[in-house]
């Protein structure tokens, strides 16, 4: 066997460049590990965030252990790990909009958000259970992203969104000062004579799609997968009690620890707050992104 520098030779390589070479590949072992220790903390409260939330939330992480990691090659570390985060496609029918109530018009379809408390967005999701199904009613800030209410039912009767709402007009903070938009599709919870004078009653404006589109109310059906498919609540519970431990547990998470890209990557407690002067990045909701993979 010939001599390093002559094995280099046939390379066109020198000592030195196969030592750096090395050093290299050791040296970017070393922060794939380091990455991957501190991805595992990440996701102990944050179980299934995806790629692009990584990236921000490892940002400081990066700076201080001097490692340069873009998305593409966080991508193919996950990717190589067996830790992408997959989508759940499994969908139940939760909106019976067949009823003699009144249905509003859309008042939201050109609005731009500009500040918390101007629209809740709202809607109903299964959590499944061994024996059957419960349904959660949540009431989302859009511009914020923030929940403000929810309840957790062992049917789809109105009294879970009546719930869901009180809880809601319990954490106004400027409840006289602006308007204040509520948007849902067209089920009968929403229609029902006890949820609309319990919202005219507060001086809110009713807002409803006008079409069985979910693009027309995407926001809430965005939260509704973020909490499936990051928080764990597409899985199976034992029971309803066991659920709404999860639910509780979960939307304080979502709520304090989750950023959004499309409120400069604060989370929704922190956007609530500042109310207004953010970097709205808002997405274009398509079908692949209110149901396909998440990359983020």
């Amino acid at each position: 066997m010939g001599s390093l520098e002559e094995l280099c030779g046939l390379f066109g390589k020198t000592r030195q460049a196969f030592y750096e070479g090395g050093w290299r590949k050791e040296k970017e072992s070393m922060e794939a590990a380091l990455v991957l220790t501190q991805i595992a903390l990440i996701r102990k409260e944050l179980p299934k965030v995806g790629t692009r939330k990584l990236q921000y939330l490892l940002k400081d992480f990066f700076v201080q252990h001097h490692i340069k990691m873009g998305r593409d090659a966080l991508f193919s570390l996950l990717m190589g790990e067996g830790l992408l985060v997959k989508k759940r496609r499994r969908k139940v029918s939760t909106t019976n909009s067949r009823h003699r109530f009144r249905k509003y018009p859309n008042l939201v379809r050109e609005l731009e958000f500009v500040r918390s408390e101007q629209v809740w967005v709202c809607d109903i999701t299964y959590i499944a259970l061994q024996k059957g199904f419960c349904y959660l009613s949540l009431i989302t800030d859009a511009y914020s992203k923030k929940i403000v209410g929810y309840n957790l039912e062992a049917t789809l009767e109105t009294e879970g969104c009546v719930k869901a709402l009180a809880m809601a007009l319990s954490t106004r903070s400027t409840p006289s000062k602006h308007g204040l938009i509520h948007h849902s599709d067209r089920g009968i919870q929403y229609c029902s004579t006890a949820y609309v004078q319990l919202l005219l009653a507060s001086h809110i404006s009713i807002s409803m799609t006008e079409k069985s589109d979910p693009y027309e109310n995407a926001i809430a059906e965005r939260i509704n997968g973020i909490l499936k498919d990051e928080f764990d609540l597409g899985r199976t519970f034992q029971n309803i009690h066991q659920a709404n431990s999860v639910v509780q547990e979960s939307i304080t998470l979502y709520n304090s620890k989750r950023p959004h890209s499309s409120i400069s990557y604060l989370t929704p407690d922190r956007a609530h707050v500042e109310n207004a002067g953010l970097t709205k990045h808002w997405k274009t909701y398509t079908k692949k992104a209110i149901n396909g993979n998440n990359p983020g």
